[in-house]
């Protein structure tokens, strides 16, 4: 994953936006950052747990995490490919539904049965956390409908919240297709030139005079997985919602609107999520083509 950053003083760098955490002089501020944050502990943010919120109830895809994907259970898939991040310590499921916990049991991941109550996956992430024994210092949310999530994507977003102790949230971006501009299901992203994130939209962002997609425009694609300090994932869960949030409808606006640091990457990756039953046959021909079983 390269490292980039944005500067309108020529084209080269106009394409560079991202600016990766894991830099020598981020990483000087983040062990004095540290200090102040955790007083005496030795390590920032060290201790890590993967967390794929899942629930049966969908408007537009009902039961998808037991979807079958070349014979597996979608959850299942999204399980393998997290469990090969070297960054995480353990990985769970937390689910409100007994048919995905019996699956994901069947398969041999660890549950946790949260509410019904939760009104995203975060708060069902903060719910699962408080529930387990083990103390972390790092919550990843991994959204459960991306069975070909690369496991060094899950790493990258982990590393740039620990290098980053002005941040209480980090996620990643990947280049948008221009045919996808206009896609409501793709959420777009723009970042200031530190690679913090300044906004999220369904929208085209930045949107020009003209009202079309620009194709030599770098704009950004947002990926669904989110790193939170896990100080902050219980602050998230009793802020109230936020306008911005309910007009888009993406609960990461919340904490922009309530003033906290996000670290956004940049990796190379085409966004394999599965948001409708259509996109099932897409992800099974995309494996088919790469041999994966």
């Amino acid at each position: 994953m390269a490292a980039c950053s944005s500067s309108s003083s020529s084209s080269s760098s106009q394409k560079t936006w991202i600016v990766h955490g894991i830099l020598a002089g981020t990483a000087i501020a983040a062990a004095i950052g540290a200090r102040a944050y955790l007083g005496q502990s030795r390590k920032f943010r060290s201790r890590v747990v993967g967390i794929i919120p899942a629930r049966y109830a969908s408007s537009r895809f009902e039961g998808k995490p037991l979807v079958k994907i070349l014979g597996k259970p979608m959850i299942q898939r999204t399980w393998e490919r997290s469990k090969l991040a070297t960054t995480l310590d353990h990985v769970v499921v937390a689910t409100d539904d007994e048919r995905i916990a019996d699956c994901c049991r069947g398969f041999g991941a660890d549950v946790v049965m949260t509410s019904e109550s939760c009104r995203n996956g975060t708060e069902r992430c903060n719910e699962a956390l408080e529930k387990l024994e083990k103390k972390y210092d790092v919550v990843v949310n991994i959204q459960g409908d991306e069975p070909l999530i690369e496991p060094e994507i899950i790493d990258g977003v982990v590393k740039a919240l620990q290098v980053a102790p002005d941040a209480v949230f980090s996620t990643a971006v990947t280049s948008l297709k221009p045919e996808d501009g206009l896609d409501l299901n793709r959420v777009k992203c723009v970042v200031d030139n530190r690679g913090y994130a300044i906004y999220f939209s369904r929208g085209l962002i930045p949107y020009n005079k003209s009202g079309k997609v620009n194709p030599d425009f770098p704009y950004m694609l947002h990926l669904g997985i989110q790193s939170f300090d896990s100080k902050f994932l219980k602050v998230y869960s009793e802020l109230q919602p936020t306008p911005l949030q309910l007009e888009e409808d993406l609960e990461q606006l919340k904490v922009l609107e309530n003033g906290y640091k996000m670290k956004v990457i940049k990796v190379d990756h085409e966004a394999h999520g599965v948001d409708t039953p259509d996109d099932v046959e897409k992800i099974e021909s995309l494996m088919r083509e790469r041999n994966l079983s």
